[in-house]
């Protein structure tokens, strides 16, 4: 099997390449750190598998695929560390995917199961996925959900459903009711995915969703209090209120 490994991180292909060693007739062709590179190295190589990274600098694991065309495609397995990737995959019935951080008991429950896939003669089928894929990220821009890994499983949280998301470092909580979601993703990337017509930033570590606003308080030298239809009760800055009301388009609540 004549594989080869994209990732942008260094210490992730060296990970996979370790796994990958300890597999009987395996050899990695290539590894690269973009999808340029990888673009050259799949027109030059007959490949049979690619760990595709999808979040990758200058172009995505998805722009790579667009770009070389999904009936040029060798099958892939995605390898990402944000979970609403993974959805995205996950929906597209590839091979599988990898989602950071992984060990070696779930590198090789995937592998196995791009073994098995690779016997038979699947290609068009998984060409057909790609293409699907492609087109419905090019249908619509914005996560309609948000894949969440909790307890070795994936729980999918509707993005219509969340009431705000509050930074954490890489990751964010998702607030929806009385319920929370860790989803390891920064806000800024996240906030790239959601649709800024119903989701708008509060401050620099906060966004809201305006259907979930039930009233505005003045608060404090030009920051308001948002209150929520949970009850929830969230502080606005000056820019986010600005925002906020660009967004409600209500002139005369005199904000």
């Amino acid at each position: 099997m004549r594989v080869l490994i994209v990732d942008d991180e260094p210490y992730a292909r060296k990970r996979l390449r370790r796994f990958l060693q300890d597999e009987s007739q395996v050899e990695v062709i290539s590894e690269c750190a973009s999808g340029q590179d990888a673009a050259v190295e799949l027109e030059k190589q007959k490949l049979d598998l690619v760990f595709l990274d999808i979040q990758m600098p200058g172009m995505s694991g998805f722009e790579l695929i667009a770009a070389v065309g999904p009936a040029k495609m060798p099958p892939v397995v995605f390898v990402t560390a944000y979970d609403q990737f993974a959805l995205q995959a996950f929906e597209a019935q590839a091979l599988g995917y990898l989602l950071k951080p992984y060990d070696q008991r779930r590198f090789r429950e995937v592998f196995q199961h791009a073994q098995l896939y690779l016997q038979g003669d699947h290609a068009k089928e998984l060409n057909e996925r790609l293409t699907d894929l492609l087109k419905r990220l090019g249908n619509s821009k914005y996560c309609s959900r948000l894949a969440v890994r909790m307890a070795g499983r994936i729980c999918f949280v509707p993005v219509k459903d969340i009431d705000w998301i509050e930074a954490s470092g890489n990751y964010v909580q998702l607030h929806v009711g009385v319920e929370k979601y860790l989803l390891r993703c920064p806000l800024h990337m996240l906030e790239e995915k959601i649709n800024p017509e119903q989701f708008v930033r509060m401050h620099r570590s906060g966004i809201v969703n305006i259907e979930r606003v039930k009233e505005i308080q003045p608060y404090f030298q030009g920051t308001h209090v948002i209150i929520l239809k949970s009850g929830a009760k969230l502080i606005a800055s000056r820019g986010g209120m600005q925002r906020l009301q660009g967004i409600l388009g209500e002139p005369g609540l005199g904000l």
